[in-house]
């Protein structure tokens, strides 16, 4: 196709181009042969440069992705995604553009058109007319070559091969070659054709068939074996295309053609099909087995190849089921082959994995890892062919012959054995680097220190520029061809040996100038595994003899401290020992200390080489070593065995001393406890552990005893306490109460300040009668001091001002509308303060056993009162002076009360008022604040009754001080009154703004210009006072005159202040009097602008309307005409005078109104400009008009007076008429027909007078008014309005009156009704005087009054007695049935009796609700029966709580007592009084039934069911016997009577339930003693309820039913698992306990279970700390055995975490130690290693892992994340010393192997690990805070105190209190306090902590009740002392209260 071209544009570009011709040409043909899409766009200036000539001869053009048309200029390649393109070509020289079609696969298009275009054409013999025969049969021949080569191509281009068919076999697959004839008409040269194509066959095929796989390995390019595996796809698929293109049946045809021919080509076909089938079945057989590669092939590439090992064995095993089943593949060739891809497939795999280019320059270790990695796995492939290899045979079946491997292995690793060479010189390289690299990090003490360390840095510097002269090599170091590497690292290797020279002489340096064995020891430690290298080794080879003599000279100075201890303690006499340890146990751990001075340089020394230890000097040590250890053991047996002779002498006298000595001066009391015998009880706690040998029998009887010494020891602490503190803290008033108690316990003190002493049997019970005694006098002494006190804090409670500032703000008012709430509060408080006193003074009256009448208690009582009264006074007095100090004028405080100045038209008031003698004004509210102040002291009745009063305020207004300050606070009220009116007064002179009228004073401006004067008035009173409007400048002096007005009032001040308290708040009366001058001032102002707007806008409207009307023209006849024109001349003529004097007046307003700032519409303006000329041209135009019509108007006028006269007289005739016949009447008959008839005659004439009027009206006619008519249309329309309510009320009333009695709907005709009466009176007054008005209206109220009474009457409430009532008092009798209509009743005229029909119809709704509910009372109580239910063990019938019953039963007593009150009770007072008896009656029995039901049913299974409990309780259980009887008798008799009333009304049940009640009480008293004795034995169980206590101690002896009360005793044991017997039952034998989580550990011993539950359970608590502690001695150790993650899972959950903790310490030690010795990188060293256990915690967490296991990690990682924040806090800080703060104050874990105990560790505290099982719980994360609390906690803990952690609700205070118990091993109980929480249970909690020796965590300690605070106080008080006698109190209490 040709384009032509257009010249070539200018060069000179423009702005805009103009579109270009061509382009457009080009564009659309490039839409032609694309196909339609978007434009050029950006391609057009591509298209124009190669139109201009100035690009390249062609230009390619194809659509984008989009659709869009994009351009390439020059022959650039076809474009992608197989789009069709177009192209053009520009030829030589001028002449047309040639295009053409650029397919997207250009090959098979150049084929198709070979094909169908190029050979048709040429070979063409039509197209060869003219030509040779020879240039004819040539140029066909090379076009079947041209065919047969594209052909060809085509198929390589696929892969396939394509055999080209000869020429001129077109057809011949349609040749008959059964008909001869047909094979004589084939041409012979197609013969000769065929035979040409069979040569050129069989070479095509020929090469086919020599490709083997083989050729890719012998070209050296390494394929993997994808390579085979598509070769052998491809191969079989290539054969099949071949032999499918011979098997065709035009090939069939040709080659039989040619046996017919005779040909010998026959017989090489032939072959050659043979040979292509033989193939393609050796091809379809290979490629068949080897498909199941191709799987194993992908896994391997697509692993990681650290993960491609259990990949290798099953691709081998493939390889090996090939070689065996394969027919064609089991050649040692192409087996070699596929072994040799492998190889190089792994080889590939390895080399990406390893990164050669990072390799070398990555981090040492882990590259070092890699390649190790790699060479495993590359051995293991090479072992796994060895394997397989030895192996072949396994694969062939019975009867195979078996074909071996025979070829040698380096055939197939001759590749892969290169490739693990390098593989081991790069190991070898980087392990020697690794080692080297240590020398960074070595760090030398001592005098040569620097120097020595200065060396080693320059060594490594030295070895780090060796290894990065290796590093920086760009070279694949795993490229076997590569032949440098190796150079490099021969020398690499050459420069290390000098390195290792150097570092040796340096070892032997450091050793040299080592300053003890501990530093030498920790040298050797240093260069670790670098001693191990030849060259150093030799060099350091002489210094362990050395380190020998150095271990011999520790143990001489071991021997030097020994010597001089024992002289020390000949000379003392006693041993020195540590602080706080017995002297026995303190020498033994000074011994056990000396040992492991020892012990630990001599674990160091058994590490050297075995050679040195055998040699002479080596055994000598030994030898000393051992000598030092027995001398030890001698000394320590000794002083055992010394103790152990005199202990028991020294306890036995001291045991036989009496119990209490008594001072003879003060007769205080004391407890005669030897501290030698707490002394013993310390040396056996020690020494028991320490496996020293037996405790002598007394002492091990004593501390055998020490519970029961420690018990009683702290039983008399307390009873000699409490009797101390009464002597000492007795009131003077109190004494002579309680003299008399006071003598009775010392006559029973007697005996133990006398006889007892500690040996006596059974002391407890001599003295615990004494006990009771003062314990009971103590506490009512105690309990009476905090009662006194607690009306000393009542009190003190009152002294606070009862009226204060808003929000107690300095700056605040006192808010008068808040005083109500706060006195309402003050007073609420007051009288319950005051009832709360006289309880708690009759509660001392019982305490003291004070006789209320006698002297003595009455002066305690006036000690009381007086409290009470200088409370009162107090507070009264507190109150006045905050008054008085808040009106104080000298004071220069903020204002105390605020008064509001208000305009209330006409006046100006206060808000409250301020004038003197008005009701609620401002003085009375402070008098009435006054009295309300003195009013708290008359809510409390007089304590001391004897005194007279009935209360305290009299004594209180008697007071003259009080007295004073109240008048002085009144003086100061009137004085600021007065003040206020002054102020008030000042603006009198404004009253005139808001005292007159606005809109009269505005009537009269516009009428007059000014206000009217009296004079003015009175003057014109009889014409009126003659109107002159006002002028523009009269309204701006009145405008003005309001401005300045306005900028007056505002400077009024809004605050004023007097005498410094009294603050009047002018602001509502400020914005009042400026909002009302506003208003003023915009009144005149809003005027002027609409009269501007109004007068312009009204004069444009006329001026468009006359010019039209002027403009119409008016003929002689043209009536119409005429009266239009004439109307628009009528109105110029009005509008002419004020028009032309408007103009200027307006321009003038506009101006003012600017001035003002005033804004008008810009139309205003406009108008103002083009209105004068319009109206000028109007007038003109009307003057014409008028000369034209002048003549027509004159007839007309005179036409029209005769019609005027006419009409007149017959208006007249029709008023008179219309008076006489119109319906004004009530009673008129058809009204509307009358109206009717009257509208049409008004009608008529209305009709002829108007056409009259505006005839007149145009042409300046005078005509009558006509009132008359105008008068009775007006009446017209309002009897039309009338006459249509009277029809309306008449059709409603009637439809109500045919109404049934049952079916009248009263509150809708009521409101119908009234709103007809509201119609009816907004009907227009004139109609009032008309009879039909007052009709109608009198109707409709009798109707209404009426309806009121039969609304009454229909209440369902009315009986037959009240309609007889109803007959008498309206004298008229009727009968009320079905049939009785609205209409009977009617006429009745109840109207007339509306009071009486309302009181019967009252009386009988009262009388019908009371009816009402005792009906329902009957029904309610005739049904309500009890509900049962059977007692579980005895199957009583117990009486069901029911709390419908209780509700029903208090609400109908309320309803009957409401009934009782009621004036309306006469007829029903008998049935109301009996039924209050009776539910009285049952109310109190059922409360009474309840209490001693649920009393029994407790009791009962203690008393009857426990048989433990009644032996230990025989008289109780005998008496509760008794009581069971009576009850169950009780219960079954009520049973019988299911009734609620009736049983409970039974006469003497109350009294027989009462009399159980009392008995069941004693039985009560004594289970509560015995359940106290019960927790003396184990104090845990003070922690449980008694509920639980009593299940557990009735199941005592089965632990298996106690086992699920032990969550509640223990902190995670959940339960036990127990030994099973032959017979598979569960024994009494512990074997190990389960924890919450269902963690099990075993004991470390079997734990015995049997006998009382108080004593087995104490065997399970020693277990489980047993075990605890045995696991974690044994874990310890272990802990260096076996990696860190396989030994936390051998060990329970909280032992792991201990021990790492442990652990933790014990290696930061380490790391210290070694930044001293100077390794300044030891703790970076151990921070890589926390972060590498933690890395590896991680990944185990990301595995399969059991949930306990889970959480186990999760808690281990949550404590070492903050282990490692610590250290790298320590080294951000650079902290080099142990002795740091930021580590002391870090919970430190350590083990002691000689105590075999662990401690816990925090700055200058050490506590010990308590071994409480904790289970697997979670721990809280450590942040900066938490370790600040445990700082102060553990501070309080050393100074033997409590903490009290403070904080927002929700912070975790009382988990963080938990957490640091669990990190201590302690159990941690949580209490949450209430105000319900007593000192009697708090007193018992610190019974069992102070036993226990647990922690006791009281959260939200401060909403205990404040009377109970203060006891407690006391109570910690004694705590904390007791803490502080450790002697006494082996275990401390230890409490936390979270606020």
């Amino acid at each position: 196709m040709e384009v032509a071209e257009e010249p070539p544009a200018s060069p000179e570009p423009v702005p805009e181009p103009a579109p270009d011709p061509a382009v457009s040409r080009l564009e659309r043909c490039a839409a032609l042969a694309l196909g339609p899409g978007p434009g050029l766009g950006a391609a057009a200036p591509a298209l124009r440069s190669f139109l201009s000539g100035a690009a390249g001869p062609a230009l390619l053009a194809w659509r984008g992705p989009g659709g869009e048309l994009e351009l390439e200029l020059g022959p650039p390649p076809p474009p992608s995604a197989r789009r069709k393109a177009l192209f053009f070509l520009r030829p030589p020289g001028p002449g047309p553009l040639l295009c053409g079609d650029l397919p997207a696969e250009p090959l098979p298009h150049f084929a198709a058109l070979v094909e169908e275009v190029i050979v048709p054409i040429l070979t063409n013999q039509k197209n060869h007319q003219g030509w040779p025969r020879v240039v004819s049969q040539d140029l066909i021949r090379h076009v079947h070559n041209l065919k047969s080569t594209v052909f060809k191509v085509v198929g390589q281009v696929k892969g396939k091969t394509l055999l080209p068919l000869p020429a001129g076999s077109e057809g011949i697959e349609d040749i008959d070659l059964d008909n001869e004839k047909c094979l004589e008409l084939i041409d012979k040269s197609l013969v000769y054709a065929t035979e040409s194509s069979i040569i050129d066959w069989s070479y095509q095929i020929q090469e086919a068939l020599k490709k083997e796989s083989s050729e890719p390995l012998l070209q050296g390019s390494n394929p993997n074996p994808k390579v085979e595996l598509e070769f052998w796809e491809n191969r079989c698929e290539n054969l099949e295309c071949i032999y499918n293109q011979l098997r065709t049946k035009k090939v069939s045809n040709m080659i039989e053609v040619l046996k017919r021919a005779g040909s010998s080509y026959i017989p090489t076909f032939n072959t050659m099909l043979m040979d292509v089938e033989t193939a393609l079945a050796e091809a379809q057989d290979i490629h068949l087995h080897l498909m199941p590669l191709k799987r194993h092939l992908e896994d391997i590439e697509k692993v990681e190849f650290s993960e491609v090992k259990p990949f290798l064995v099953p691709l081998l095993h493939v390889v090996c089921l090939i070689w065996v089943t394969s027919k064609h593949y089991n050649m040692p060739a192409r087996i070699v082959v596929l072994l040799q891809e492998i190889c190089n497939l792994l080889i590939q795999r390895a080399t990406v994995y390893l990164c050669p280019e990072d390799l070398l320059k990555g981090e040492m270790e882990e590259s070092l890892g890699k390649v190790q990695l790699v060479l495993s796995i590359l051995n293991a492939f090479k072992e796994a062919f060895e394997e397989r290899r030895e192996r072949l045979h396994t694969y062939y079946g019975p009867g195979q012959e078996v074909r071996e491997w025979k070829f040698p292995a380096v055939m197939v690793f001759a590749r892969l054995d290169s490739f693990l060479e390098r593989l081991e010189m790069v190991e070898d390289l980087l392990a020697t680097a690794l080692d080297l690299m240590k020398l960074e990090k070595m760090e030398f003490s001592g005098i040569k220190g620097k120097a020595l360390g200065q060396q080693v840095l320059d060594m490594y510097e030295n070895f780090q520029e060796v290894y990065k002269v290796l590093t920086e090599h760009s070279y694949d170091c795993l490229d076997l061809t590569n032949t440098e590497f190796v150079q490099n690292a021969l020398e690499f290797q050459q420069k290390v040996e000098d390195i290792d020279r150097w570092l040796g002489t340096v070892f032997i340096q450091a050793f040299d100038d080592a300053s003890d064995l501990e530093h030498a020891f920790k040298l050797l430690d240093m260069f670790g595994s670098l001693l191990e290298r030849p060259v150093i080794a030799a060099d350091a080879a002489d210094k362990y003899f050395v380190l020998i003599s150095m271990f011999h000279s520790a143990v001489a100075h071991a021997r030097l401290i020994y010597s001089r201890h024992i002289q020390a303690e000949l000379e003392l006499g006693s041993p020195a020992v540590h602080k706080n340890m017995p002297p026995v146990a303190g020498a033994l751990g000074w011994a056990r200390e000396l040992r492991t001075r020892i012990q630990g340089p001599f674990g160091h020394l058994r590490r050297i080489p075995h050679a040195y230890l055998d040699s002479a000097e080596g055994r000598r040590v030994m030898e000393k070593y051992e000598e030092m250890i027995q001398l030890l053991d001698r000394y320590q047996e000794k002083l055992y065995v010394n103790w152990s002779q005199t202990v028991s002498e020294r306890s036995q006298y001291n045991l036989a001393q009496p119990l209490i000595q008594r001072d003879p001066d003060t007769k205080l009391i004391t407890v005669n406890f030897d501290p030698q015998l707490v002394s013993v009880l310390r040396e056996v706690s020690y020494l028991s552990s320490s496996q020293m040998g037996a405790i002598p029998a007394v002492a091990a009887e004593i501390y055998s005893s020490r519970e029961s010494f420690r018990q009683m020891v702290a039983n008399l602490e307390l009873m000699v306490n409490r009797y101390n503190r009464v002597l000492k803290t007795v009131l003077e008033v109190e004494y002579p109460l309680i003299q008399g108690q006071l003598q009775d316990i010392d006559l029973k003190l007697k005996e133990a300040e006398e006889t007892l002493n500690w040996k006596v049997e059974g002391v407890c019970g001599h003295i615990s009668t004494v006990m009771d005694g003062v314990h009971d006098l103590e506490r009512r002494v105690q309990k009476a001091k905090d009662n006194v006190e607690e009306i000393q804090t009542i009190v003190r409670a009152w002294v606070s001002p009862i009226l204060e500032r808003k929000d107690c703000k300095r700056e605040s008012l006192l808010v008068l509308e808040d005083c109500q709430d706060r006195l309402e509060k003050r007073y609420s408080l007051v009288r319950e303060s005051g009832q709360r006193i006289h309880s708690l003074l009759k509660e001392n009256q019982s305490l003291l056993l004070a006789d209320p009448a006698s002297d003595v208690w009455k002066a305690y009582v006036d000690y009381v009162d007086e409290i009470v009264l200088d409370g009162f006074f107090t507070a009264i007095e507190c109150s006045l002076k905050y008054l008085l100090e808040n009106t104080d004028p000298k004071a220069g405080l903020a204002p105390l009360f605020e008064v509001q100045l208000d305009l209330v038209i006409p006046d100006l008031i206060f808000h409250p008022s301020m004038d003197p003698g008005t009701n609620d004004g401002f003085y009375d509210m402070v008098e009435s604040l006054l009295n309300d102040i003195y009013g708290i002291s008359s809510l409390v009745p007089r304590l001391a009754e004897h005194s007279g009063f009935p209360h305290y305020q009299a004594d209180m207004e008697d007071m003259a001080d009080l007295a004073d300050m109240r008048h002085e606070l009144m003086g100061r009220v009137q004085a600021v009154m007065v003040a206020c009116s002054e102020y008030r007064s000042a603006f009198d002179h404004y009253s005139y703004l808001y005292g007159e009228d606005r809109k009269e004073f505005c009537r009269q401006f516009l009428l007059y210009g000014h206000i009217l004067t009296a004079a003015e008035v009175e003057a014109h009173a009889e014409d009126g006072v003659p109107e002159t409007p006002p002028t523009l400048q009269q309204f701006k002096e009145q405008i003005d005159s309001y401005e300045k007005i306005y900028e007056e009032v505002n400077r009024i001040e809004p605050f004023s202040i007097f005498h410094g308290w009294m603050k009047v708040d002018a602001r509502p009366f400020k914005a009042s009097l400026l909002n009302t001058i506003k208003r003023w001032s915009l009144v005149f102002k809003q005027h002027l602008v609409d009269h501007v707007t109004h007068s312009l806008a009204d004069l444009e409207e006329f001026i468009k309307t006359a010019e039209q009307g002027l403009s119409k023209k008016v003929d002689k006849g043209d009536y119409g005409g005429l009266v239009e024109v004439m109307g628009h001349l009528l109105a110029v003529k009005e509008r002419q005078s004020v028009t032309d004097a408007m103009f200027e007046p307006l321009k003038q307003t506009v101006e003012l109104l600017k001035t003002y700032e005033q804004q008008l519409p810009e139309e205003v303006y406009k108008q103002l400009e083009d209105l004068p000329h319009a109206w000028s041209h109007v007038r003109k135009a009307a003057q014409a008009v008028k000369q034209h019509v002048a003549p027509l108007q004159a007839s007309e006028g005179a036409e029209l007076r005769r019609r005027c006269a006419a009409f007149e007289a017959r208006q007249r005739r029709f008023r008179e008429h219309f008076r006489r016949e119109a319906a004004f009447r009530f009673d008129t008959k058809k009204p509307y027909q009358v109206l009717d008839a009257k509208h049409i005659e008004i009608k008529q004439l209305e009709s002829a007078m108007t056409s009259i009027y505006e005839s007149a009206g145009l042409f300046e006619v005078t005509v009558p008014d006509y009132r008359q008519l105008k008068q009775c249309r007006k009446e017209l329309c309002l009897l039309k309005e009338l006459w249509d309510m009277i029809s309306l009320v008449n059709s409603r009333l009637a439809d109500w009156q045919t109404t049934k009695w049952v079916d009248i709907k009263v509150e809708e005709m009521d409101l119908e009704c009234k709103k007809f009466a509201r119609d009816i009176r907004n009907l227009d007054k004139e109609m009032r005087a008309w009879d039909a008005f007052n009709g109608l209206d009198s109707k409709v109220k009798n109707m209404l009054t009426a309806l009121k009474a039969v609304a009454e009457l229909q209440n369902p409430a009315i009986r037959e007695r009240h309609w007889n009532q109803l007959m008498q008092m309206t004298g008229v009798r009727f009968v009320m049935d079905v049939d009785t209509t609205l209409a009977d009743l009617l006429k009745l005229n109840l109207h007339n009796f509306e009071d009486e029909v309302h009181g019967i119809v009252d009386k009988a709704v009262r009388e019908m609700s009371m009816e009402k509910v005792l009906k329902e009372l009957k029904m309610t109580w005739g049904s309500m029966e009890f509900q049962y239910e059977l007692h579980p063990r005895t199957n009583i019938p117990l009486v069901r709580s029911d709390e419908e019953l209780i509700e029903t039963l208090e609400d109908n007593q309320v309803q009957l007592q409401n009934l009782m009150t009621s004036k309306y009770i006469a007829f029903f007072l008998e049935e109301v009084s009996a039924w209050q008896r009776k539910l009285s009656t049952a109310d109190s029995v059922i409360c009474l039934w309840f209490e001693v039901q649920r009393t029994w049913a407790h009791l009962e299974s203690i008393f009857i069911g426990s048989e433990d409990i009644r032996a230990q309780l025989p008289k109780d259980s005998e008496h509760f016997e008794g009581i069971d009887v009576d009850f169950k008798e009780l219960a079954y008799e009520v049973q019988k009577t299911p009734n609620v009333v009736e049983a409970t009304n039974k006469p003497g049940l109350s009294q027989q339930l009462e009399d159980i009640q009392s008995r069941l009480s004693l039985c009560e008293k004594a289970l509560a003693e015995y359940l106290d004795m019960k927790r003396l034995a184990f104090p845990r169980f003070y922690f449980i309820s008694s509920a639980d206590l009593l299940d557990i101690l009735s199941n005592g002896t089965n632990p298996h039913l106690v086992q699920h009360h032990l969550p509640k005793l223990f902190d995670s044991l959940a339960h036990i698992k127990f030994q099973l017997d032959s017979e598979q039952k569960a024994t009494k034998v512990g074997l190990g306990m389960y924890s919450r989580e269902e963690e099990y550990v075993s004991f470390s011993e079997p734990c015995d279970c049997s006998g009382q539950v108080e004593v087995w359970l104490n065997h399970v608590l020693e277990s489980m700390r047993a075990t605890v502690r045995d696991e974690m001695t044994e874990a310890v150790v272990a802990y260096e055995e076996k990696p860190r993650e396989q030994w936390l899972f051998d060990y329970p959950a909280q032992v792991a975490l201990t021990c790492t903790q442990i652990w933790w310490t014990t290696e930061v030690g380490i790391a210290f130690a070694r930044v001293e010795e100077g390794y300044e990188n030891a703790m970076k060293e151990y921070h890589k290693k926390q972060v590498a256990q933690l890395n590896a915690l991680v990944t185990m967490l990301i595995g399969q892992l059991s949930k306990g296991d889970r959480q186990k990690i999760m808690t281990i990682c949550t404590i070492d994340v903050h282990a490692r924040d610590v250290v790298s806090k320590m080294i951000v800080q650079k902290v080099d010393n142990a002795q740091a703060f930021i580590w002391l104050s870090q919970l430190r874990h350590r083990w002691s192997d000689e105590e075999r105990h662990c401690f816990a560790n925090i700055c200058d505290a050490q506590f010990l690990y308590s071994y409480e099982y904790l289970g697997n719980t979670p721990r809280l994360v450590i942040t900066p805070l938490t370790d600040r609390c445990y700082i102060t906690l553990t501070q309080s803990l050393h100074l033997t105190m409590s903490g009290a952690p403070a904080g927002p609700a929700g912070t975790g205070k009382t988990e963080t209190t938990k957490d640091l118990g669990r990190a201590l091993g302690i159990m941690v109980y949580v209490f949450n306090c209430s105000e319900q929480m007593d000192y009697k249970s708090c007193g018992n909690i610190y019974k069992g902590l102070s036993q226990t020796g647990a922690w006791g965590c009281f959260d939200e300690f401060n909403r205990i009740s404040v009377e109970v605070l203060s006891v407690v106080a006391v109570q910690l008080q004694h705590l904390c002392r007791g803490n502080s006698l450790q002697h006494l109190l082996p275990d401390q209490c230890t409490l936390w209260l979270c606020t």
